[in-house]
């Protein structure tokens, strides 16, 4: 079977998946907040958690058509950021942390399971705790040459395996100094799915990475 499927676990704006449905790769979404099971064009969103995706995401393990899995668990109650927040909320529930480890995890082994690349993101967090030292780290403004609306500051980690290509850095120097309060700036009611957003430069410079099609000829293999 032809791997022609982005599998993107936890993810509401398919962000990550553009530039590979740009190029004729398929994609599947899963996250609650998408309401509806849908079809849009090559993309199809389930309104699930990863654990009732199950049946689906092991059809496509099972098929071999997965050409890469990015997982973005939840990091609300993960991020270090938000540690001030954590005592009430371990009043409220002794197992919230567990519970956000949890999907986490899910996210690490589905891709394992899938014989192709994988990473799963999250921002400076807990998750260290568990998966160990991020394979890498990087802030949006280092793949502005591919966004350069995405010249700002937030390190974010990267656990990865099964071949992922780690992008390398592309900057555009002529933007000045990248804005370190950015996503303090955002507000309103959807600030939390703002805030978590994939910067499109950064995933518009994972698909070049990764792709079978780009991969031969930057790294010199295409495995």
């Amino acid at each position: 079977m032809t791997r022609d499927v982005v599998l993107c676990l936890c993810d509401l704006t398919g962000i990550m998946a553009e530039p590979w449905v740009e190029h004729g790769y398929k994609a599947v979404l899963v996250d609650p907040q998408h309401g509806l099971d849908r079809i849009e064009g090559s993309v199809l969103k389930l309104a699930k958690t990863v654990e009732e995706a199950l049946p689906i995401i092991q059809r496509l393990i099972d098929t071999r058509s997965i050409a890469l899995v990015a997982g973005f668990p939840p990091c609300t109650d993960l991020a270090v950021s938000g540690a001030q927040w954590f005592p009430r909320k371990y009043e409220q529930d002794h197992m919230f942390q567990a519970k956000a480890v949890a999907v986490a995890e899910q996210c690490r082994t589905i891709g394992k399971a899938s014989g192709a690349p994988w990473m799963v993101e999250n921002p400076v967090s807990v998750l260290s705790n568990v998966f160990g030292k991020p394979s890498f780290t990087f802030d949006p403004y280092q793949f502005t040459s591919f966004e350069p609306a995405d010249n700002y500051t937030k390190k974010t980690c990267i656990w990865s395996g099964g071949g992922f290509q780690m992008p390398l850095p592309a900057q555009d120097d002529t933007l000045g100094e990248p804005d370190p309060n950015h996503i303090w700036h955002m507000s309103g009611k959807d600030r939390a799915n703002q805030r978590s957003k994939t910067p499109r430069g950064f995933a518009r410079a994972v698909y070049q990475a990764n792709c079978r099609e780009w991969t031969k000829e930057i790294y010199g293999h295409d495995d």
